[in-house]
């Protein structure tokens, strides 16, 4: 009989110096987290690794700082701000590649803190909603705590992972953090999921995020046919159109019949829509990000966003100047992998200006800001003002193109900067 032990005694694993990976997104183990910061006092110097977290876990906190030191793979609202301090760093990388982290010694975790459903009758648990780059993690990981959550759907794919496995497990039932972007819709997000919709054809194999940019490319899809879903992250917005038949993944050349996702994050309609559901694959992330694999379904859709792009169609989506927002994550897996797929187009989305009408499309990115998309990969942009192809146009028509599409309050300066970047330079040559 498998015994659960108090999260208290279970995180004593843990010892300064250690490496500590941290499950992520919707399977964050909160109860787990917050017994280890209770530790705090005994603790120094242990690093910890992990892609987004959610659920009311504080890092930034002061008294927590001295202990822990968070190296993120992918920041998230919860670890902006210590990210962003000396108390805090971030790896940039690609999330199919994170994997190598762990098995080529570069990254190596000595305690893997995990959520999971109870164990079957076989006593296997399934990671749930995220096994990502979780499923590396626990093979490597020298001890492996987990949290047993009842509320953690039990999804197929590659997340079942044993009760021997664990040096300790913890029963602990808890809601999954939810994430809900229903009421971030305005007219400018409802344009811009109408517009990239016009570039979804039948039979396409989709990659969202989450967000309400992709919840309206979803909404203006109810009439297409026999579309796939091949994406590192899965959102309710695809629930109608699974339901409805026209996401059946028909014509897909891998996973035919599937959905197939790394990780999801959501409200509890997502949670139990997903929980023991065979046609919902939630599969590792070094396989559903591998670009040999996104390439082979026919018209791969990749749609990401972006906090700015410059007018050589630079992509910044991770950082703003030297801030650290976010992360590479997957967006070049799958704008390269789109590229690849027949009849496949990666599509870079972003409303036009920011909340306080500065102009995403700018002459040059911020100083320090991340290139995510190069120049070299760039396809598809598109606004509320409209859609472009910069895949073959050269630096003169791209800023040309990206201008088209920009507020309309910005273009006149945004062609002053143009003439003044080329015009200009080739007349005093």
């Amino acid at each position: 009989m498998f015994k659960y032990i108090p999260a208290s005694e279970a995180v004593k694993c843990v010892t300064s110096g250690n490496r500590v990976f941290i499950h992520g997104s919707a399977a964050t183990p909160m109860h787990l987290l917050r017994a280890l910061q209770d530790r705090h006092e005994e603790l120094e110097n242990v690093e910890l690794n992990s892609i987004t977290t959610l659920g009311k876990v504080d890092f930034d906190n002061p008294i927590y700082r001295k202990s822990f030191f968070v190296k993120c793979l992918f920041t998230s609202a919860a670890t902006r701000k210590v990210v962003n301090s000396e108390d805090g760093d971030y790896v940039p990388i690609f999330l199919s590649q994170i994997p190598q982290l762990f098995r080529k010694n570069i990254l190596p975790p000595d305690v893997a803190l995990i959520s999971v459903s109870p164990p079957d009758q076989h006593g296997y648990c399934s990671l749930g909603t995220s096994v990502d780059i979780a499923r590396a993690a626990t093979e490597v990981a020298k001890y492996i705590v987990a949290q047993v959550n009842p509320k953690m759907p039990r999804t197929h794919g590659e997340g079942f992972i044993h009760v021997s496995r664990f040096h300790a497990a913890v029963w602990h039932e808890e809601e999954l953090p939810v994430l809900d972007y229903s009421s971030d819709a305005t007219e400018v997000t409802a344009k811009i999921g109408h517009n990239i919709a016009t570039l979804v054809e039948d039979g396409s194999t989709l990659q969202l995020g989450i967000g309400s940019i992709p919840d309206y490319v979803l909404k203006n899809l109810t009439n297409h046919k026999n579309l796939g879903l091949h994406t590192e992250m899965m959102s309710d917005g695809v629930i109608p159109l699974i339901e409805s038949g026209v996401i059946n993944n028909s014509l897909k050349k891998v996973n035919v019949g599937r959905n197939v996702t790394a990780f999801m994050a959501g409200t509890s309609k997502l949670y139990d829509f997903v929980n023991d559901n065979p046609t919902v694959r939630v599969l590792a992330i070094d396989y559903v990000n591998d670009t040999a694999v996104i390439r082979q379904n026919p018209k791969a859709m990749a749609i990401n966003s972006a906090i700015e792009v410059d007018l050589t169609g630079q992509v910044c989506a991770d950082s703003i100047g030297t801030y650290q927002y976010s992360g590479i994550g997957g967006q070049m897996d799958f704008m390269r992998g789109a590229s690849l797929s027949e009849g496949g187009k990666p599509i870079i989305a972003l409303p036009s200006v920011t909340n306080k009408g500065i102009s995403r499309i700018t002459p040059f990115l911020k100083e320090g800001a991340g290139v995510v998309t190069t120049r070299g990969h760039i396809h598809w942009v598109v606004t509320e003002y409209g859609i472009t192809n910069l895949f073959g146009k050269g630096l003169k028509e791209r800023g040309k193109a990206l201008i088209e599409i920009a507020h309309p309050d910005h273009r006149e300066a945004l062609e002053r900067a143009w003439y003044e970047r080329y015009a200009k330079k080739s007349a005093v040559v």
